[in-house]
């Protein structure tokens, strides 16, 4: 077995402030060597996103105890049986849906919703349907975040958690491509196909907002509205091609919306994970408007709709998981726009921070004071 300090969640439900209650704790764990088509990799780069931060409070249950992360990038250390298109050296950024490739999505070119691992990261599992993390005093089982585990010096994940990158690209960039970028810049380019010329109005500004910001500019949308509750995150959305910004905070906003958009936008992006925003988002949009939602509340989350209004104005609203990406396709691409100066995800980065502070940044993340923060873990 190898070993490898990690942050581990025993029990959810934790509330702000983290950095006093440290619900996570950094400990270490016992890795079992990759089986099968598994790998193993030395992380040097994972980001802090809110959906770790949603397991930490108890809004997306998951078996406990668990070693979290899902955003991550790093370096090839070990190769399981029947992984022959990696070496170890080899560049790779994690992604947190594994596709088993045979399923009824992944046949259709739907990984994001490969059925088999949607089941074992609800498990905790790897694709393979087993764990390879362990307590590091008793040997107890400790769970798989989405199978990737990433707050850790070092993981064991699936060959199809992984995509392989240029060696150039700073891990500490290429982590964001996982999660950030995939989920964001995918709702325009893949999930909506934005065309130019097309509005888009965007709710909740975190790092996955302002990746759909990024990719609508790229995209060539004629105009972008950026919605958020904190005024800060409306001036820098301004700073990075947003044309317009409205406050969620307004209680005319939809109003303000419609009247920029000269009666509602082509499509609504809701990332703020937030009933009342998805409403708003749904408001938002012209007649036959697109309203797409990547945000996850809890999951007894209900959302009225007006059936009539749905029909007579053939409106759409539709779910984007991890942006309806095709990983080994989409990375890339967006790497190459990304050195392009198309697609400048380093502007999300707010820094970075050792793995003792981990408590810390999900404080910084839960405030909205940072986009992403990227815990650092090459030393």
């Amino acid at each position: 077995m190898m070993k490898s300090r990690a942050a581990v969640l025993r029990t959810m439900g934790a509330i702000h402030p983290y950095a006093e209650s440290k619900p996570l704790t950094v400990e270490d764990i016992a890795l079992d060597a990759p089986g099968p088509g598994e790998v193993m990799v030395r992380i040097h780069a994972a980001g802090l996103c809110h959906s770790d931060l949603s397991v930490i409070n108890g809004s997306r249950p998951r078996p406990m105890p668990m070693a979290l992360g899902h955003e991550a990038a790093g370096v090839v250390e070990a190769l399981g049986p029947h992984v022959d298109d990696l070496a170890v050296g080899d560049h790779v950024v994690m992604v947190f849906m594994p596709s088993c490739g045979h399923c009824v999505p992944c046949a259709e070119g739907r990984p994001a919703l490969c059925e088999p691992g949607a089941r074992a990261n609800g498990a905790g599992l790897l694709l393979s349907g087993h764990g390879r993390l362990h307590d590091g005093r008793d040997g107890s089982t400790i769970h798989h975040h989405l199978g990737c585990s990433a707050f850790a010096e070092r993981a064991v994940v699936s060959r199809h958690s992984l995509v392989k990158i240029d060696k150039e690209l700073p891990l500490p960039i290429a982590a964001l491509f996982g999660c950030a970028v995939l989920t964001g810049a995918g709702a325009v380019i893949n999930t909506a196909g934005l065309q130019p010329g097309q509005t888009a109005v965007i709710i909740g500004m975190g790092a996955i907002g302002f990746a759909a910001l990024l990719a609508a500019a790229a995209s060539g949308a004629s105009q972008i509205i950026a919605v958020d509750i904190l005024d800060d995150k409306l001036e820098l959305a301004l700073s990075m091609g947003a044309t317009d910004v409205v406050s969620a905070r307004d209680p005319d906003a939809i109003e303000r919306v419609r009247a920029l958009t000269d009666g509602g936008a082509d499509f609504a992006f809701e990332f703020a994970g937030v009933t009342k925003a998805l409403e708003q988002a749904y408001r938002m949009t012209r007649r036959g408007g697109t309203t797409i939602t990547a945000g996850l509340p809890p999951p007894d989350a209900t959302l009225p709709v007006n059936v009539v209004n749905l029909v007579a104005e053939e409106r759409s609203l539709k779910g984007s998981y991890i942006g309806t990406c095709v990983p080994v396709r989409d990375v890339p691409r967006y790497i190459a726009l990304y050195r392009a100066g198309r697609l400048p995800v380093d502007k999300l980065m707010n820094g970075t921070i050792p793995l003792d502070r981990i408590n810390e940044g999900f404080d910084r993340l839960h405030e909205g004071s940072v986009l992403r923060l990227v815990v650092d873990l090459a030393g």
